[in-house]
């Protein structure tokens, strides 16, 4: 689902359009007005069945048992040892959890919940060929959807059936007003075009990726490797609750909460700007020519320029000198 303006995203995202020409103006719209971006690539999963809800509490790490129809979140699955293995974003919605997660991680996702399934009545499936996801985001996203006969999602943030299938949910980030739309594969290209009609404009996955990067949210395989603990990178509260007990990695979440703070911390980094080519994911950085840490996401911002996430030792003080592939990079203190 491309348009022929499209200059294509690579690696991971292949699939979907990087931005339409302009990515520092499909930025700004996103800040401005309302932008639609394509994510069609993500990978999405139903788990219907009597046993979901509590099946899926005792296997994740979010409190998922008591969600109400129409109610979303995120959550993860960690390892025995509390590294993070997996990320999803959960919406509980006419008897059936839908899970949206990575590019290429439906595989993995599946076997997990097969192997995990033991003789609980649900019934986990790919159905990443018939289900697509698109964002809707800016102030402007909930007159937008009014005006293109989309439903709004209530103030709690509920999700909402589309009339002919599939749903509106609120996102969690960058507003009150940014959704997500899973919708028939086969009707997305059809709902843009819908939503570019009442006033949105057509945006790259690098204006949503932007966005992220400035909200210091992680993404999975970006900002965590195989050592990843949810405390480092923000996901407690988001994706990990505290109150509930009995999910695998549950120990070291707990000591972590207890003890101390965690060894490393996701950070914004201020790019020095010296080359248009930006570090790639999993570059070291370095401090004294000492590894301190890893690169994740780096890019071109309308408003910071170039910058990127990373994940670095606890210990290091903001003002420490660090570099990335040999040039300086500086801490985002706020």
């Amino acid at each position: 689902m491309t348009s022929n303006l499209a200059v294509p995203a690579t690696g991971r995202d292949a699939g979907v359009p990087w931005h339409f020409g302009d990515p520092l103006r499909e930025q700004r719209q996103l800040s401005t007005g309302a932008g639609v971006i394509d994510r069609s690539n993500r990978d999405v999963l139903v788990v219907p069945g009597q046993d979901r809800l509590g099946w899926l509490h005792s296997i994740c790490s979010q409190h998922v048992s008591s969600l109400a129809d129409g109610d979303a979140t995120e959550a993860l699955v960690l390892s025995p040892h509390g590294h993070v293995e997996q990320h999803w974003q959960v919406t509980e919605l006419g008897a059936t959890v839908w899970i949206d997660t990575e590019p290429g991680a439906a595989a993995d996702v599946l076997g997990y919940l097969r192997k995990m399934q033991f003789l609980k009545r649900v019934e986990p499936a790919d159905v990443s060929a018939e289900w697509a996801v698109l964002s809707l985001v800016g102030p402007a996203s909930a007159t937008i959807l009014t005006l293109s006969g989309f439903p709004v999602p209530d103030a709690a943030g509920r999700a909402v059936p589309i009339p002919g299938g599939g749903f509106v949910r609120r996102m969690s980030w960058p507003g009150a007003d940014a959704v997500d739309l899973l919708v028939p594969r086969g009707r997305a290209e059809g709902i843009v075009e819908a939503l570019v009609e009442a006033g949105a404009q057509r945006a790259g996955l690098w204006a949503f990726e932007a966005l992220r990067v400035e909200a210091r949210r992680p993404r999975l395989g970006l900002e965590t490797d195989h050592r990843t603990i949810p405390h480092e990178v923000g996901w407690i509260g988001s994706a990990v609750h505290l109150d509930k007990g009995c999910y695998r990695g549950q120990e070291t979440v707990a000591r972590v909460q207890n003890l101390g703070r965690p060894p490393r911390r996701l950070v914004l980094l201020h790019l020095s700007g010296e080359s248009d080519t930006l570090p790639e994911a999993g570059t070291p950085v370095e401090s004294d020519g000492r590894a301190v840490g890893f690169f994740g996401t780096g890019l071109h911002h309308f408003d910071l320029g170039p910058v990127g996430l990373a994940v670095i030792k606890r210990a290091l003080p903001d003002d420490a000198t660090l570099t990335v592939s040999g040039q300086p990079v500086a801490v985002d203190v706020r």
